[in-house]
């Protein structure tokens, strides 16, 4: 197991300005194949967003993502590491505060990303976590079944994923 943050974190940091518009913030992380980046202004870390916080503090909450920007929807202030923190400062800070990815700083600026699927990865290389954490991201865009088609999604027609109805039966 590695001991400290630097051992485990994705080194670089995707960074967007404050002012970025949350569509600008989006196509970043598509094209770098990411779910989050760092808010900086030059001085430091302003915040955090993610691909979830554009779609539930923003495009839920009727904001355009043209003109809404990354400071209105990030979450500031984020918690940060140390590259040479110990991995288990990462992961106590990720289980108290709910979160999945913690900037990592050094002299004030942020070097790296520290993230569930690098944790699983260093922890349980084996594991389903890791393994997800190590594929490259679906960029392919979404396929809409023909109109009248009585294809649905996730049955091949190239719709996309599909999640049960409803909640899993007896495991027996």
């Amino acid at each position: 197991m590695a001991g400290s943050v630097r051992d485990v974190m994705t080194p670089g940091v995707v960074a967007v300005r404050p002012g970025a518009s949350l569509a600008e913030a989006a196509q970043l992380m598509r094209a770098q194949g990411v779910g989050g980046v760092v808010v900086a202004d030059g001085q430091g870390i302003v915040g955090v967003l993610t691909d979830r916080d554009i779609v539930g503090r923003a495009v839920a909450e009727g904001l355009d993502p043209q003109t809404a920007t990354a400071r209105s929807a990030c979450t500031p202030h984020p918690l940060v590491v140390g590259p040479h923190d110990p991995v288990s400062r990462a992961v106590a800070l990720m289980r108290a505060h709910a979160v999945r990815r913690l900037p990592v700083v050094e002299d004030g600026m942020p070097v790296g990303l520290v993230g569930l699927g690098d944790l699983a990865e260093a922890r349980a290389p084996e594991s389903a976590l890791a393994d997800i954490g190590r594929a490259e991201p679906d960029t392919a865009p979404y396929d809409e079944p023909d109109e009248g088609s009585d294809a649905a999604p996730g049955d091949g027609s190239g719709a996309g994923p599909t999640a049960p109805a409803g909640p899993p039966g007896p495991t027996g």
